[in-house]
């Protein structure tokens, strides 16, 4: 066995929160960074594949639902969003972001 060290990697995130000043800043982020919007139900009950990258709410529960190479995730309010290495997107439960990551700047 060996132990391993994370390398350092500076990475992009929002926290997806209600602002309502920017209700939909996540989404509009992820959208624009991306393949854009899909359409969840087709993904959802399979009569298509989930596309490489996008975003959609999902209408069963008003979720985000982030399409990443894994397949669909959903991001709940509270939840930080981010930018992977590879431009892909994903979400992240606060408390395991902050035991991840430091703040660096804007």
């Amino acid at each position: 066995m060996a132990k391993y060290r994370k390398k350092p990697v500076v990475i992009e995130a929002m926290l997806h929160e209600v602002n309502p000043n920017e209700p939909m800043a996540v989404y509009q982020w992820v959208e624009e960074n991306t393949l854009g919007s899909f359409e969840p139900m087709a993904c959802i009950n399979g009569s298509k594949p989930y596309p490489e990258s996008g975003i959609s709410i999902d209408p069963r529960d008003g979720r985000l639902l982030i399409a990443t190479p894994e397949g669909g995730i959903h991001a709940s309010l509270g939840d930080y969003i981010i930018k992977g290495v590879n431009g892909e997107f994903y979400p992240c439960k606060p408390d395991i972001f902050a035991k991840t990551y430091d703040l660096v700047g804007d």
